[in-house]
């Protein structure tokens, strides 16, 4: 794995495992409401679709009037998306997000 080996420990284990164990959007929205905060959820949530709209090539500018995020929130996510471990990478692919022509 080429994640960050600094995030790993028992406590994150053990989230990641709840995490997994969730079967639903249903539960998803049970579980995190109650151990996130609505914008942390939103912020989350929010990143996810600029790494989506990376991914098909979106300009800056249409991620920004698309998502509300900044400039250096997206160029962050961008980084993370080429240079990063991989998750946005493998689950925008199993999402079945696609890279499109400029």
């Amino acid at each position: 794995m080429s994640y960050n080996k600094g995030i790993q420990d028992d406590h994150t284990d053990e989230l990641f495992k709840a995490i997994l164990k969730l079967e639903d959007i249903e539960e998803c929205y049970m579980f995190f409401e109650d151990i996130c905060t609505i914008k942390e959820i939103k912020s989350i949530a929010q990143r996810l679709q600029v790494a989506k709209l990376l991914k098909i090539n979106k300009t800056y500018s249409e991620i920004e009037e698309k998502t509300g995020a900044s400039t250096a929130t997206i160029s962050r996510i961008s980084r993370f998306l080429n240079y990063g471990a991989g998750g946005y990478k493998l689950i925008l692919e199993r999402l079945g997000y696609e890279e499109s022509e400029k």
